[in-house]
């Protein structure tokens, strides 16, 4: 099992910026209608996030690269329907997931500026909320005033148990002379529990998508 970690941490070492870009690009992209939908991006996070300890990644640049992703992904969408209104509700792709809009809608009338901030935990209409909020004419001062502070919770909610995780494992082993082994054999478990929850979140979003597709016309 090892051997699967070790050209991957290796690999880390030797390029960390391709990894802090994997994590911009997973949180961006989390963050965008429909395509956040199959991007496990909070799996991706997890996963790299066990490379911290190890001090393949550095904790502080693993937070900021998915904290300016979230914020880059969800500032572009909420500018989209913003600029477009409702009508980019009714416009594809968006046309193809009416039930995940219907109940983005639904949120946010809820909970009003709030929603915003809820959304940031909530799959799959996370990745819907910000252009709902955009198409619904939330102010742009309003949406960041929400958006950024839900970020910054956000980030370390899903960096940090990947990182305590590898970290508590470590010290509860004890095993100094054998800690590049135990490392490995940790931050696998990690890697594992991280596929595992992709794994159950995509089949709950694929459970979700399949009803929320536009019915053919008659």
């Amino acid at each position: 099992m090892t051997s699967f970690l070790d050209p991957l941490i290796s690999f880390v070492s030797a390029h960390p910026w391709l990894a802090y870009l994997t994590l911009f690009l997973a949180a961006l992209l989390e963050a965008v209608p429909v395509v956040g939908s199959v991007i496990p991006g909070s799996t991706i996070i997890l996963a790299l996030s066990a490379l911290v300890p190890g001090g393949e990644l550095a904790l502080p640049w693993v937070l900021l690269a998915a904290g300016l992703g979230a914020v880059l992904g969800d500032g572009t969408a909420y500018w989209i329907g913003y600029r477009q209104q409702r009508e980019i509700l009714t416009t594809w792709p968006l046309t193809n997931y009416p039930r995940v809009v219907e109940q983005s809608e639904s949120f946010f009338h809820r909970f009003g500026t709030w929603a915003v901030f809820f959304a940031r935990f909530v799959p799959p209409i996370r990745a819907f909320v910000p252009v709902t909020a955009g198409a619904l004419g939330m102010p742009p001062a309003k949406f960041y005033a929400v958006n950024i502070p839900a970020i910054l919770v956000w980030a370390p909610a899903h960096v940090l148990p990947g990182v305590l995780a590898v970290s508590a494992l470590h010290e509860y082993a004890g095993l100094h002379h054998h800690v590049h082994v135990g490392k490995h054999i940790w931050m696998l478990t990690v890697v594992g529990f991280a596929i595992a929850l992709g794994l159950a979140i995509w089949t709950v979003r694929r459970r979700h998508g399949s009803g929320v597709a536009a019915k053919p016309r008659a």
